[in-house]
């Protein structure tokens, strides 16, 4: 378990948020992290794309991959 601070402030934008989304607090906290989470890998992903970039891939190559073209 994880215990955290958060400013006041967001303390109340996250109960108001939560209770309008009919959702409790802790409910609302593990989406956002998990979504914030999946959001650092895509981003991780794309940034290493940019830096390594793959090989192109033709048309014939992907339907392939694909099993398309049995």
């Amino acid at each position: 378990m994880t215990n955290i601070l958060i400013a006041p402030d967001t303390e109340q934008r996250l109960a108001d948020r939560a209770r309008r989304e009919g959702r409790t607090e802790a409910e609302l906290i593990r989406s956002l992290i998990e979504d914030g989470l999946d959001d650092l890998d895509d981003l991780e992903l794309a940034v290493t794309r940019l830096v390594v970039p793959m090989q192109p891939l033709t048309s014939a190559k992907a339907r392939e991959a694909l099993g398309l073209d049995d």
